[in-house]
């Protein structure tokens, strides 16, 4: 297939100003609510923040997979997970504001109590949190730089070599983020409730940071397959394989979800427990029913064939519904330690827009940095002849 790098270098516009106003006016909205509620505002800007780290680890996890697994059909949609790993910036600004100047979020900083663990005791302290923190972000950080650097320069100048620099680096950012990203979720999330505990915790969030990154990229993916840049380019057999992997991931989510579950629930133990009684009583049930139709049931019947998972607006259309129970998963991850009973109110609208704006400037933003495609990759070409 012969390509004209020249088409090849710009993405079809956004409505730029559309989604910078979501973004503008869902960070004016948690401003103020920063000084009239400031502890829901916290608890909202925690899930933003989150949720952006989230998408740009989604993103460069998919990158590193595709390198390790020496995987070629993944070279024509590469660009479009490169261009995720841009929103661990605001993600990590958010995260880190979050956690040195909102105090009131984790009650821990005031001490734990006498019955707590020597260990829990000194891990939960605010210095080495804040720490910590700060080792997580820069460990992504710097592999996220480094990966999607090598990837540009190999579209300046071909060199093949730079494909097992990017596997090595790949390999060190899996290692890595293994560990760091289970820590990150004991830190930021778990111990929200810090005398609860789950050792399947960070396994969970990494099912939903992958589905959801799935999701992402399949919408980004359809528009650009429909607005031009990839029309021919990719084919049928590409989305087949991310819907199959859609339908995979959401399956291990629900996996993970009721294996966390079911070993709390038999063993019964108070301590244990409360995490579920807290979610399972009043209005938070009816939510975390929506939770398992949104985050598994709904994708888990609609892709069960193989035409749905090879039809582009089908796929766009499960991947919305995947990434509104992502938003509702972190919801009721974070807000049933804070308060009583869930509340949708102008907090919850400004932490959607601010969300759902954030990515959409973030992908925009790193697909402008390069061609599209990796033009000089070596395995582009069997990439666009892909076929099952």
């Amino acid at each position: 297939m012969i390509l004209n790098p020249s088409n090849l270098k710009a993405t079809p516009p956004i409505n730029r100003r559309l989604f910078g106003g979501f973004a503008g006016a869902g960070a004016l909205i948690l401003a103020v609510g920063l000084i009239i509620d400031p502890s829901s505002a916290w608890a909202n800007l925690l899930i933003v923040g989150f949720g952006l780290v989230t998408t740009g680890l989604a993103g460069l996890t998919f990158v590193a997979i595709h390198y390790l697994t020496g995987a070629r059909w993944t070279v024509v949609i590469r660009r479009v997970p490169e261009a995720m790993s841009v929103a661990l910036i605001p993600g990590s600004f958010l995260i880190l504001i979050t956690v040195l100047f909102a105090p009131d979020l984790y009650s821990w900083m005031d001490g734990l109590g006498d019955h707590a663990a020597k260990f829990k005791s000194w891990w939960l302290s605010k210095p080495f949190f804040s720490v910590r923190t700060v080792i997580y972000i820069a460990v992504w950080m710097t592999f996220g730089f480094a990966i999607v650097r090598a990837s540009r320069k190999q579209d300046l100048d071909g060199e093949t070599s730079l494909t097992n620099r990017l596997t090595r680096l790949s390999a060190g950012f899996i290692v890595s983020f293994g560990l760091t990203f289970v820590l990150a979720t004991f830190d930021w999330l778990m111990s929200l409730e810090p005398h609860w505990f789950s050792t399947i915790y960070g396994v969970y969030h990494f099912a939903g940071l992958f589905e959801s990154g799935l999701a992402i990229i399949i919408l980004v993916i359809v528009w650009l397959q429909t607005r031009g840049p990839l029309r021919k380019l990719v084919n049928e057999e590409h989305l087949h394989d991310l819907g199959k992997l859609l339908f995979a991931f959401s399956t291990f989510w629900m996996y993970i979800w009721f294996s966390q579950y079911m070993l709390i629930w038999y063993s019964n133990i108070p301590e244990e427990a409360v995490y579920y009684t807290r979610r399972l009583e009043g209005a938070w049930a009816p939510l975390v029913i929506a939770n398992i139709a949104l985050n598994w049931a709904i994708p888990f019947l609609v892709l069960l064939p193989a035409l749905t998972k090879r039809t582009g607006h089908v796929l766009a259309k499960v991947a919305g519904v995947v990434l509104l129970g992502r938003a509702l998963d972190l919801y009721l991850t974070v807000m049933p330690a804070k308060t009583a009973s869930p509340s949708f109110g102008f907090w919850e609208i400004g932490t959607m827009l601010l969300l759902v704006g954030g990515v959409a400037l973030c992908i925009d933003y790193g697909l402008r940095g390069a061609a599209v495609l990796p033009i000089r990759d070596p395995f582009l070409e069997d990439s666009l002849n892909h076929q099952q």
